[in-house]
């Protein structure tokens, strides 16, 4: 199958890092899973993916952060299993497959993050390579490491086994029922500061096990930001890949992301997503709850930081450009507006069914972009105001290549606005936006 068919929308889902770090549960993942099935799934959510250090036991318990060279369970092969103490569906050699089949039978998908490489402990035990006379620490590669995790060694693919080794773990994942695999430290790697890029065979082995395992996976690639020089291999391997390094709640965050958006705008199209990160909204850090650290977060669980206006920023956003969309909240602690976000039809359409984002204009104190709906040609039209007080943001129909006259329809507010010639201006908050469809008034009568 070509790997462009498998996510010919942006991918859209919940993922488990935001709101429960490295230690999350069976109970927590099929939790979410149950919330999105109910309220999400009509809406086009579809993808529930466990975070990192779902092999690790105590993850979680006596710190929120990574333990460094932590025991993980594994097979006789050095695959990586999930630990039966949070996951007790998969005891018995059963792995994912148990939360697997119960998110499949909620009519979603299910998806598992992944370091590259080869665990440290399968290359210091002498483990066999599946299917292969060779041994993990023979394909390791023992100077290509992440900074931040220690849990695994990259892989040569210069060495003989080095493929056979990912082809064994997505065979694994294959027959769990895994639809989704999110590969970490591998978009822009921090084991070579001086060439970012510096996975790229990683990525083509991991293309190749996929193309091998006989299950359609969508490949997400992190974390970034991604390399606009290597787009051209990104598009060929990856269905996600991540612009910006870990993305939180914060203004200047959001705000940079437009000019990230700005430079991946021409990658945007079926089977190939840059990727804005999560959207962390709702309640977010619950495992940082009551946890006394060094990071400005000691309270944990809290609710996210971003206003309500910067939320609708974020997802009008997002949705232009056509980020793939993962939620980060514990979705079960939703309340009605982070609700509204989600499931707003006529945002969500765009994000579907837009074509072609681009971003017509930015200064420090607006910016203008827009699409076109592929099915009746409509276009969209984001209005945002980057700056700390109200103001009104406008754009003239010439700078958005329109002639004519268009009925205009705001989306956030699901309001008819009447007919333009002109252009658009709205009186937006401070790093606020607004969002408008306009058809032209020729088509309607037309179509009447």
């Amino acid at each position: 199958m070509n790997k462009n068919e498998i996510a010919l929308t942006p991918p859209m889902g919940w993922n488990s890092w935001d709101c429960y770090g490295p230690g999350v549960t069976e109970e927590q993942l099929l939790g979410n899973a149950q919330y999105m099935a109910d309220h999400l799934k009509e809406f086009g959510w579809e993808y529930v993916v466990c975070d990192i250090q779902w092999s690790e036991p105590n993850a979680g318990k006596e710190s929120p952060y990574y333990v460094p060279f932590a025991w993980l369970t594994m097979d006789e092969y050095g695959r990586l299993l999930p630990a039966p103490e949070r996951f007790p569906s998969a005891g018995e050699g059963k792995g994912f497959g148990p939360i697997a089949q119960k998110i499949h039978d909620l009519g979603l998908k299910f998806g598992i993050h992944i370091m590259r490489g080869v665990p440290r402990l399968a290359v210091h035990k002498h483990l066999p390579v599946l299917g292969t006379d060779t041994t993990c620490d023979k394909i390791a590669a023992a100077n290509s490491i992440c900074r931040w995790n220690t849990d695994m060694y990259g892989i040569d693919p210069a060495k003989p086994g080095a493929q056979a080794y990912y082809d064994s773990i997505f065979q694994l994942y294959a027959s769990w029922g895994v639809d989704f695999v999110k590969v970490d430290d591998i978009c822009n790697t921090n084991a070579y500061p001086d060439a970012p890029y510096s996975a790229e065979k990683e990525i083509e082995m991991i293309r190749k096990a996929i193309d091998k395992c006989g299950r359609p996976m969508v490949l997400s690639l992190s974390p970034g930001p991604a390399v606009i020089e290597k787009a051209w291999h990104l598009r060929k391997h990856a269905n996600m890949w991540r612009i910006t390094d870990d993305f939180w709640d914060r203004w200047d965050l959001l705000k940079n992301m437009f000019e990230r958006c700005e430079v991946w705008e021409r990658q945007v199209s079926p089977g190939c997503w840059p990727d804005c990160d999560m959207l962390p909204l709702g309640r977010i850090r619950l495992h940082l709850r009551g946890y006394q650290g060094p990071l400005g977060y000691e309270q944990g669980g809290d609710w996210t930081e971003l206003t309500k206006d910067e939320q609708i920023t974020m997802m009008s956003l997002w949705c232009m450009f056509r980020s793939p969309l993962m939620m980060g909240g514990e979705m079960r602690e939703n309340d009605e507006f982070t609700l509204s976000l989600l499931t707003n039809k006529e945002i969500l359409r765009m994000h579907r069914q837009g074509e072609e984002p681009h971003q017509v204009r930015r200064s420090d104190r607006s910016c203008v972009w827009k699409s076109r709906d592929w099915e009746d040609g409509s276009t969209y039209v984001a209005l945002f105001n980057l700056r700390d007080k109200p103001a009104e943001v406008s754009a003239y129909f010439d700078e958005l290549e329109l002639t004519g006259k268009y009925a205009v329809r705001d989306l956030w507010n699901h309001r008819d606005l009447g007919e333009e010639e002109e252009g658009l201006a709205a009186s937006l908050p401070a790093h606020g936006a607004g969002v408008y469809r306009l058809k032209w008034v020729a088509f309607e009568e037309a179509a009447q």
